[in-house]
Parts: structure tokens; sequence; C-alpha cells
């Protein structure tokens, strides 16, 4: 493919692309395919010789569409949301095209000088504390990760290093069997991806009990570390959650921040869904205590508009982290070192994609306010199918409807019947939802995800939901 056959050939696509945006309400949400479906729909081997552009269009029909589940469709309504924008979708065009991978400031100086920029201006429309911003001139700034999961694994790997530094220094004869001892916490309603950050780190994680609003509090978080180091154990790191998945609860922040600060652990905040709702002012009472973090992420590319990946980071004394991950072998280096970051230093990967251009479009094109609308237009619309469910007798609502997400169930009916009815909604393929469960009550998410989700979207789920609860309730 040359320059003027990639130039019809992207037309065709982006045509496609916007068709397939503009017409996705008409697709069934939850594809029907079975495991395997997609096998016999491909020979066996690559091609020899090369097939024709207009093939491969032909076959995104008959091979690709019908196992996609349709994540930006406005009956989507499982997991969180996953940005997608066509400013977006612009930026990824260029960075494919650019193709750098910028490990390091002279491997492509714009791609590291534009994250640092970005990472700036997007921790101002949130109003972080400007210890966390590159130009605020101290050790501070921001970085892009893939996902939250790499986030917090980072920051642990972190704290770990600097806490097995202090050890040495303090203790020296505790050095060799420290890393055994090291624990770290998290609210028993943090994301799995905590615990699993503690299995790759090699720590022991601790879950420390949540309250009566599904929220970590400082007593607890205390209790916890003093039963440990009664035990000979040092803990070394905490996270608090903004916006859980399984109910989008909220930990205290403050509390845990000045637990954190009292006995010396790394206080890490995962917003990875909530924290796009702090471009809105209204919003940030939720992130009170934020100051006291070590480090905060969230995901743009979740509620942002900014198509995936893109994870962004901050970290008040960068240089913690850089301690943790630098290598730095001869053909990595460069005159410029130690003037700007070189990002290989603040992740897991060595390699990264030119992410900040997305940040950019994004934020050019929607501007503050634009993205104030759509955070707080999907705020209403979650308030639309909450007062719905409050107005049935037959449901009760499990959570305080905060941001986009309402977990809602049968009232006084088991969990197998509220389990039967959420497989029932998912096998119409009307809708598509998911679970939850805490406390041993098993309960429906029902989140706003899609930017193309209206009040007609809305109302249709909620019919979904009478329609397939009334033949449930007939059956039993």
């Amino acid at each position: 493919m040359d320059g003027e056959q990639f130039r019809a050939a992207s037309r065709q696509m982006t045509d496609y692309i916007a068709d397939y945006l503009t017409n996705i309400r008409e697709r069934r949400v939850l594809p029907e395919v079975e495991p395997g479906y997609l096998r016999p729909l491909l020979p066996a081997q690559a091609p020899d010789t090369p097939d024709e552009w207009s093939d491969v269009m032909a076959d995104i029909e008959r091979v690709i569409m019908p196992g996609v589940t349709h994540w930006h469709s406005p009956h989507f309504h499982a997991y969180f949301p996953t940005g997608n924008s066509y400013p977006a979708i612009l930026a990824d065009m260029l960075s494919d095209a650019i193709g750098c991978i910028g490990f390091t400031w002279i491997s492509s100086p714009a791609c590291t000088e534009l994250e640092v920029v970005m990472l700036d201006w997007l921790g101002q429309l949130l109003d972080l504390p400007s210890q966390f911003l590159a130009a605020s001139g101290g050790k501070g700034g921001g970085v892009i990760q893939g996902t939250a999961s790499e986030a917090t694994l980072v920051a642990m790997l972190s704290a770990k290093t600097k806490m097995l530094k202090q050890v040495k220094k303090d203790k020296p004869y505790m050095a060799d069997n420290a890393a055994a001892a090291l624990v770290g916490y998290g609210s028993d309603q943090a994301h799995s991806s905590v615990e699993r950050a503690g299995m790759m780190a090699g720590v022991k994680m601790r879950q420390v009990a949540s309250d009566d609003n599904f929220a970590m509090r400082g007593p607890q978080l205390r209790e916890a570390i003093l039963k440990d180091k009664a035990l000979g154990l040092i803990p070394f790191f905490v996270v608090g959650t903004m916006g859980a998945t399984p109910a989008c609860s909220f930990d205290n922040l403050r509390e845990i921040g000045e637990v954190a600060q009292e006995f010396g652990l790394w206080c890490h905040v995962d917003a990875a869904y909530a924290g796009s709702a702090m471009v809105c002012e209204e919003f940030r009472y939720l992130m009170d205590g934020v100051e006291l973090a070590d480090s905060f992420n969230f995901n743009p590319h979740k509620w942002l508009l900014v198509n995936f990946d893109c994870s962004a980071m901050w970290i008040k004394d960068a240089s913690e982290v850089v301690e943790a991950f630098n290598v730095d072998p001869l053909y990595l280096k460069h005159e410029q070192q130690g003037q700007v970051p070189d990002y290989r230093h603040w992740q897991i990967p060595l390699g990264r994609r030119f992410r900040s251009l997305k940040l950019w479009f994004v934020m050019r094109l929607y501007g503050k306010h634009g993205l104030q609308a759509h955070i707080r237009k999907q705020v209403d619309l979650a308030h639309q199918f909450e007062t719905r469910v409050k107005k049935d007798p037959r449901f009760e609502i499990i959570a305080p409807v905060t941001l986009g997400l309402v977990c809602f169930r049968l009232k006084k009916r088991s969990n197998e019947v509220n389990e039967t009815l959420l497989k029932n909604l998912n096998a119409g393929g009307v809708i598509h939802l998911v679970p939850a469960k805490i406390k041993d009550t098993y309960f429906l998410r029902f989140a706003v995800c899609s930017r193309l989700t209206e009040p007609q979207d809305v109302d249709e789920a909620w019919q979904e939901v009478l329609k397939q609860t009334d033949l449930l309730l007939q059956e039993i």
C-alpha cells in the first residue's frame, strides 16, 4: 500500500468508523457467538500473496463485528466507561504515523515534553495540589501509564524500594529479611489490581474492612497497622480508593493520609473512574485530603473522552520512582539527561507510545467547559435511572448514587433471584450490565458509559429491566 492507496483506504475506513459510531444503537450490544467462532471464518494460514483492501474491509463485518461487545453503545451499562471521541481517534492516528518509542527525551523530544505539559494541564483541571505538577518547580510531576493497575504497581514498587533503603539505614540488622516483612493495605472494596500488585511486588497485602458506606477509614487502618507491627511486620504502603468498582464508594482520604504520615507509609490514591469527575468543582469534596498522598492516579481513558490507553499518574517526589526503576545502559544515555524526564524510569515497560497527543487534542477541542458538560450530563442520566428505581417498590438502591453508577436489586429477594434477573437481561441483548457483591449482598450495576447515551436510552434500559422483572416474577 503506497501513499495514494493509503489516502483512499483511510477515507473508506474513516467513513466506516463514523457510520459505526453513528449507527451503533442498531447493533446488539452483546454478541451471541460461542468460543472459537472466529477460526472457521479465516484461512488456516496467512496468504502467500497480498489480498485486496476491499476484501479486508468486507471481512470486518463478516469476521470481526459478530464477536464485538459494543462498549460505546448507549445500551452498554457494564463495568465503567471506556473513553472514546473523534479528537482522540485522530490523535491516535497521528501517534501511529509518527511511530516513535518515547523512552528517552532524545528518542523524540516532543513526545516527552508534550507529556510533561499535558499532565500539568490535566492536573490543573482537577485542581490537584501544586506539589504534583512539574510547573511548580518542585520534585513532582506526571506521567502517562497504560492502566491504573500499572500505576498502583509502580507506586508500590517505589514505596518498597524507599522502605527497604530506610530499613537498611536505620536497622541494618533487619536488612536481609526486611522484604519478606513488608505489608501493604487497601480497602476490602479496592480493585483486585491492588491485591495483584502485591503478588507481583512480592509483598503481603491486608484488606481493611470498610464501614457502612463501603469506605476505608483511618481508625480501622491504624488498628491493622498496629497489629502488624506487633507481629514484627513492616507496614510500608496504603491505597486509598476514589470510586471503588463494586459500588463507586470513596475512602476517607484525609484520615488515611494522616495515618500514613503517622507511620511513614507511602499513600497512593487510585481514582481510576472517579478522577475524571474532579474537572467539575462540585465533586472535588470527594478528594479531600489528596494533598497528603504521595501519588495519585486516574484514567482519562475511562470517562474523559480519551481512547484507551491513557492512565494519568502524578508523584510528589519523582526521584523516588526513578530510583526504583533506573537502569541506565550506555545505549540509552544522552547528553540532556537530568534536564527533562526520561519516562522509561517512571514505568514498568521501556517502550511507550505518543499518548499525550490524545490529551492535547481532547483538551483543546472540548475545553474545560466541554469536559465538565460531559461529566455532568452523565451524572444526571444516572440520577434519572435512580429515580425510576426508587419509584418501583420492588427494587432498592444499594449505595448512594454519587457519579454515574446506580447499584440496585430486587428488594427482599434472594441473591439467586437477582442473579437470574441479570442473566435474563444480558441474554435479552437489549442492554448489558454486570453485577457486584458486597458483604454477601448481590446486586446489579447500571453504569452510564457511552458518550452517546441520551435520556431515551436510560428509559429504554429501564423498560427492559421492567420487562425482564415481570417475566421473572411471573415464573417465580
